[in-house]
């Protein structure tokens, strides 16, 4: 194993590429099974019978774990060492997508789903907080910029690994691919990453706001999930999840050592950033849940073909990524973030075109090309605003706060489209009520753009110079 002073690696540096390799990889495997499982759901429902409410569980049990334990993830590593409970995360996750692959029913894949979503949220907070621990201040932005893009293609690629998975062998490869990629990241960590944990003194876990937070997340998903079906357990989920959310806040901010330190939000650029990731990574989620499945139902593009359509944003987020977050360290986050938020409204409007007997170059490309830019401005211009909004000793936490508003955003997305579109239990058979749906999303997804972007225009600070607040 390498010995490296924190603060001190650079990005021209072999072990400064060796750790960017290694954190990035961790995360993007959790990004790629976040997108990787999406275009192989119609293979999943036919295989297993299972109807559009089991397949949005087989994503949003995955979400649901991710984002209600991401927050304990960050305080773990922490207080145990970023690199330690990556490491545990990775293997957790390897196991848990062994199950995935193993699955006989949706019930059963739901299951372990929700195990893998538990592994990645161990893992993603100490991905970008051991970036910003290990490189020094002026290639931080870069770094950042690069993690991002590296991994935002493996989110990014998804799409086209699980249609070439599903056509070459079947569903389950896009779960048993986890395995082998999660070995050679465990042993990229051990030897080049350098271990980085919170220098203050022990703090105790909040296991109350936690179960809180999964309580309440895991409510409001079953109610948003199953509100077509208007029974009682429906709206007693409803009430308990909005219950347990406010507890959870009221425990927070009484708390002497919260999961969640609310002293963060006196941050405004840091409060922004993650009001507009809310708004960002929910239309993102939307787009790549529902665009996969419109391209193989409604347009008639196998699950390869669709994957493939998918490709130029990979290829434009992997291109685009470094050189964004170099800028962002040159002109602030706020233009960045405005700008991408305004491509990515125009992406959306123009997936209106993508209808049965869409042509690919003028109705499906324009609108992966411009989402792949958009992406590219915004996601290493979030990443940085958040983690240089507070002290350098609390980035494990502020790093997990962000991941777990995103995959909250996420699992809202996923959970609440179909129903305000909507759609029925059996859209995956039927392109023409598939298509009606797709058009209400896709109009939802540009409206939450758009209020990512004016959230950020007016609540970022224009040169991004706040100092960061201190918290307990």
């Amino acid at each position: 194993m390498s010995v490296t002073t924190s603060g001190t690696l650079r990005l021209s540096q072999p072990a400064g590429r060796w750790v960017m390799v290694a954190t990035a990889l961790g995360a993007g495997l959790v990004l790629l099974e976040t997108t990787v499982v999406n275009v192989a759901l119609p293979a999943i429902g036919s295989d297993l019978g299972a109807s559009l409410t089991g397949l949005q569980w087989s994503v949003n049990a995955f979400t649901l774990t991710l984002s209600g334990f991401i927050l304990l993830g960050g305080a773990l590593g922490d207080r145990f060492g970023r690199r330690r409970i990556y490491l545990v995360g990775m293997a957790w996750f390897a196991v848990a997508s062994l199950l995935c692959g193993l699955a006989d029913d949706v019930g059963w894949l739901i299951a372990a789903r929700a195990l893998q979503g538990i592994g990645g949220a161990l893992l993603v907070p100490g991905s970008l907080a051991l970036i910003q621990e290990s490189f020094h201040p002026d290639d931080r932005a870069r770094a950042v910029g690069a993690w991002s893009g590296l991994s935002g293609v493996a989110g990014a690629a998804g799409p086209l690994v699980g249609g070439w998975l599903v056509d070459v062998a079947n569903w389950r490869w896009a779960f048993f691919v986890n395995i082998p990629v999660a070995v050679v990241v465990s042993v990229l960590l051990v030897r080049h990453v350098p271990e980085s944990r919170d220098a203050g003194p022990p703090r105790r876990f909040d296991l109350a706001g936690g179960l809180l937070a999964a309580v309440g997340l895991g409510g409001v998903t079953y109610a948003l999930t199953e509100a077509a079906t208007a029974g009682w357990p429906v709206v007693a989920a409803a009430i308990v999840g909005v219950v347990a959310i406010s507890v959870f806040l009221q425990v927070e901010r009484r708390s002497r050592e919260p999961m969640l330190p609310l002293g963060l939000f006196s941050s405004r650029d840091f409060s922004a950033a993650n009001l507009a990731s809310f708004f960002f990574y929910g239309a993102v989620a939307g787009l790549f849940f529902l665009l996969p499945i419109q391209l193989q139902v409604a347009v008639g593009y196998s699950p390869l073909g669709a994957g493939l359509a998918l490709l130029p944003a990979t290829v434009l987020v992997l291109v685009l990524s470094a050189r964004a977050g170099a800028l962002t360290a040159r002109t602030g986050a706020r233009l960045l973030l405005s700008a991408g938020s305004l491509v990515c409204v125009a992406a959306l409007l123009l997936a209106l075109r993508i209808a049965p007997g869409a042509w690919y170059l003028t109705d499906v490309l324009p609108t992966v090309a411009l989402i792949g830019i958009g992406i590219s401005l915004i996601t290493p211009a979030i990443s940085t605003t958040v983690l240089g909004a507070v002290p350098e000793e609390r980035t494990g936490i502020a790093s997990a706060v962000n991941n777990g508003v995103a995959r909250t955003a996420g699992l809202v997305a996923v959970a609440a489209l179909p129903v305000i579109a909507g759609l029925p239990q059996d859209a995956t058979e039927d392109p023409a009520a598939l298509n009606d749906g797709f058009v209400i999303s896709m109009l939802v997804c540009a409206g939450l753009f758009l209020a990512g972007g004016v959230t950020t225009w007016f609540g970022v600070r224009r040169h991004d110079k706040a100092r960061p607040p201190r918290v307990g």
